[in-house]
């Protein structure tokens, strides 16, 4: 009896423990590398170690590497890619990126990028490769046997290119001198679908959770900023042992900077010989915060904005860690650099202060650098919910410095009762993601969100697709399933899922387990296709005191409905009609206004009839969900006013 028992409680903690704790198998990298950079030659060699982890049950008889700046060379991928988009047009319009356009093709023999692999060798033994432009090809002399470590050591050399895209030197719209992202031999990921060996072609990158031990010798007078504690700060100086401290002499040509990053999949540094530095430790044992922009020229203003990203990071992190999860690791980096906004452990390249920016760069150590997923597959996962706690981060913080500011003006003048009227002025409405998305399902140009971010057929159609569709898809979730139970959602995801590279799957699952209704359809739909949602008001009758509105479906994609009447008494009335589909009904969202659950909507069925036992002509108004969060692409049959 007493082992039935003990293998009963098992099996439980078991099936709990599989449900809680969710594991899939994911390789392991330790990088240690030590590069020495020549600033007049913009050219630099390194050493690398790898130990490199094979925690899947197969055997490795190659491996590949990512050597992004080889794609900085005319007649490269990107090159060619980013023409043959230019010669798409978006009204009138080329559809390349701006920041690209067909400038490699005009690169020169030193203002290209590369990396060139001087030698490679596993466990001691030299190692044959394969250059394919921007991936490495390791045909191994051995294979790595599952469940098995082993080590490579690697020498490569590289010339840093022009500033393109996200990585370079002499970016003239910064005059940053070095930002160096992507700047080294990467291990390509291997997961249960296999190798992931993408080319650089454009945008979004997969890497393999691991620990990073960089050394970086460079000029005496370059100051640096990356992912990473910077270990060796006392003899460094210059803000890291101290907040203000000046870089601290040396009688050497180059300096070391020594860092370390545990638990990321990817290193960034900037350098240049006149960046400042502004730091703010967190109180209760939270991150350091660093500032890091470039200070050519004494300009006050500058250094107010960039102390004012610091301001705003250190507000809104309470806030973040509220609604999406705590960060975890000891500093993050505000760095001016890259060409625009690029996020990386712990760090981001910024050209400029601006705070949206900043938010949604920094948001992304939670959609990427801690949940990991594969952005080439899943860019809406990632950019999508970036954008979406964006949203609300920005407003939070707007509102709380609005507040602020309230709060003076009121001390200010005591006596002004308008002040006190402006405090809710921020909405939380999504509102520029819908437009966005609604003009992309307008146009010829949509496809699903299912398409490799590399292969859609114009930046427009992933550039929507990835950032406001994604974003509406989160917003319109909570729509679907209750926006308390997304938030509570959300927290669960990134408890289960951070550190694990989850899946569109996975991320339906938790959503699935949390608010006990079936999605699979909602993923389906808004995400395997581009079917689209559009609802009408199509009739009111009355038979025998009883009033009868008739819904009709008129987009192939099927949604519950928030139908709300308004009387003449002045009340209002929620009639929920859900999907037969969700199996299940959300959680009254409103406590104050009575509710009644409809019978559901079959999908195969246009229409519906919602029955209300009032005469036809108490009702003053008809609107299908007053939220605005089901993305309907014409919301002007949704809403139905009675002048009796």
């Amino acid at each position: 009896m007493k082992k039935i028992l003990f293998l009963l409680i098992t099996t439980i903690c078991f099936q709990f423990m599989a449900t809680a704790q969710p594991d899939r198998w994911q390789q392991g990298a330790k990088y240690k590398m030590n590069i020495d950079m020549d600033v007049n030659t913009n050219r630099f060699t390194g050493k690398q170690k790898l130990e490199y982890s094979n925690n899947s049950p197969y055997a490795l008889d190659k491996v590949f590497y990512h050597l992004y700046f080889n794609a900085f060379q005319p007649g490269s991928n990107m090159d060619v890619r980013s023409q043959e988009l230019g010669k798409v047009l978006i009204n009138g319009r080329q559809d390349w990126d701006g920041r690209v356009k067909d400038r490699i093709a005009n690169l020169k023999e030193d203002e290209i990028g590369y990396q060139k692999i001087v030698s490679l060798k596993m466990n001691g033994v030299p190692q044959p490769f394969k250059y394919h432009e921007t991936v490495l090809q390791v045909f191994l002399t051995k294979p790595i046997a599952p469940k098995s470590k082993v080590v490579f050591d690697m020498e490569f050399e590289a010339q840093v290119p022009l500033q393109i895209r996200r990585s370079g030197r002499d970016n003239p719209a910064t005059g940053v001198r070095l930002s160096m992202a992507q700047w080294y031999p990467k291990m390509c990921e291997y997961d249960y679908e296999g190798w992931h060996p993408t080319p650089y072609i454009a945008r979004e990158f997969y890497g393999v959770w691991g620990d990073f031990d960089v050394t970086i010798n460079i000029d005496k007078d370059y100051k640096i900023g990356g992912t990473g504690v910077l270990m060796n700060a006392n003899e460094i100086g210059w803000g890291y042992d101290a907040p203000g401290t000046e870089l601290k002499p040396t009688t050497k040509e180059k300096r070391s900077w020594h860092f370390i990053g545990e638990n990321i999949h990817d290193f960034v540094w900037c350098a240049d010989p006149e960046y400042k530095h502004l730091s703010y430790k967190m109180p209760n044992g939270g991150p350091t915060l660093h500032s890091i922009y470039n200070f050519k020229e004494n300009n006050p203003r500058n250094d107010s904005a960039w102390a004012t990203v610091l301001t705003a990071a250190s507000t809104a992190l309470p806030f973040i860690e509220e609604h999406f999860g705590k960060y975890p690791y000891p500093q993050y980096s505000f760095i001016q650099g890259g060409d625009g906004g690029m996020e990386y452990p712990m760090a981001t390249l910024l050209v400029g202060p601006g705070l949206g920016t900043v938010i949604h760069e920094w948001m992304h150590s939670w959609y990427q650098m801690m949940l990991g997923t594969n952005e080439s597959m899943y860019a809406w996962m990632d950019e999508g919910f970036t954008s979406y706690a964006e949203d609300l981060i920005s407003k939070f913080y707007n509102k709380k410095s609005s507040l602020q500011n309230l709060k003076d003006a009121l001390q200010r003048n005591p006596n002004n009762k308008n002040l006190a009227a402006m405090i809710d002025i921020v909405p939380e409405d999504h509102s520029s993601a819908y437009a966005s998305y609604f003009n992309l399902a307008k146009s010829n140009f949509e496809e699903p969100m299912t398409t490799h971010s590399d292969h859609y057929n114009s930046n427009y159609g992933y550039s929507t697709a990835a950032y406001s569709k994604g974003e509406v898809f989160m917003e319109q979730l909570g729509y679907v399933i209750g926006a308390d139970v997304r938030d509570k959602f959300l927290l669960e995801y990134y408890k289960l899922w951070r550190f694990k590279h989850p899946n569109s799957t996975d991320l339906m699952r938790v959503a699935e387990q949390v608010s006990g209704l079936q999605l699979d359809w909602y993923k389906e739909y808004f995400v395997n296709t581009t079917k689209t949602i559009d609802y009408k008001i199509d009739s009111l009758w009355e038979e025998s005191g009883v009033t009868k509105i008739r819904l009709r479906r008129i987009g192939h994609m099927p949604m519950p409905i928030d139908l709300q009447l308004s009387f003449s008494d002045g009340s209002t009335e929620m009639y929920y009609v859900p999907l037969n589909l969700m199996f299940g009904n959300k959680p009254a969202e409103n406590a104050g206004q009575k509710r009644q659950i409809m019978e559901e909507w079959k999908w195969t069925h246009p229409t519906y009839v919602v029955e209300i036992k009032r005469r036809l002509t108490d009702v003053k108004l008809v609107e299908i969900d007053p939220s605005n969060r089901m993305a309907d692409i014409d919301r002007s049959n949704n809403k139905l006013e009675l002048n009796w």
